[in-house]
């Protein structure tokens, strides 16, 4: 994906996910905020015609190789639309268990268990000040580690691969849950995706 950047349809619909994830907000969420970042993006790229071939991954791992005037821009709006894309396909309306498998043995060699992953994730979610996002990353070697980040920004210039990730911005559960944000991770981990979440591992190994 490069410039000229477009909204991604989601994989399901913005009911779908009830009653852990309203349809107000996914809609609001999805075709609002994500659209507005896209569009801010491409704002941003379009008199940068030698930037136009980049992809996002490019242009976020290189932020400090484009013109200062939009290093912020693209930092911020590119990193939303990573960072949602990635957050909307991890979620589903028919969440399975997680399967024995190359993910499920690495999460248990560093967490023991499932559960318990997802409590830390949910820690660190809580911990974030402000808006930000919780993930579960993996480096180089396959090593999982959890890792924040505020903001839209993303683990790229850390050269860490994302397995799983949770918004923790208020847009992304204010309306249906105000200022609960622990009440919030607690649903998402009802939709939680793990067969993309396998998927995102296997691609990096």
């Amino acid at each position: 994906m490069s410039y000229k950047f477009e909204l991604k349809p989601l994989p399901y619909a913005y009911d779908a996910l009830e009653p852990f994830i309203d349809a107000k907000t996914m809609e609001i969420h999805h075709s609002k905020h994500l659209q507005a970042y896209v569009d801010n993006l491409n704002a941003a790229l379009e008199k940068y015609p030698e930037l136009h071939s980049w992809s996002l991954e490019k242009l976020l791992k290189n932020l400090d190789q484009l013109p200062t005037d939009i290093q912020a821009a693209v930092r911020n709006n590119g990193g939303g639309v990573y960072n949602h894309d990635l957050f909307f396909s991890l979620m589903t309306p028919n969440p399975q268990p997680l399967k024995d498998g190359a993910l499920k043995s690495a999460i248990q060699a560093e967490w023991g268990s499932v559960d318990e992953l997802l409590a830390q994730m949910k820690a660190a979610g809580l911990s974030v000040f402000g808006s930000g996002w919780s993930w579960l990353v993996s480096d180089e070697s396959g090593k999982l580690s959890i890792f924040k980040t505020p903001n839209q920004d993303t683990p790229i210039p850390a050269n860490l691969n994302t397995v799983l990730n949770l918004d923790v911005w208020e847009h992304a559960y204010y309306l249906l849950r105000q200022n609960r944000r622990a009440e919030y991770i607690d649903a998402w981990m009802n939709v939680i995706n793990w067969q993309q979440a396998e998927e995102n591992y296997l691609a990096n190994l």
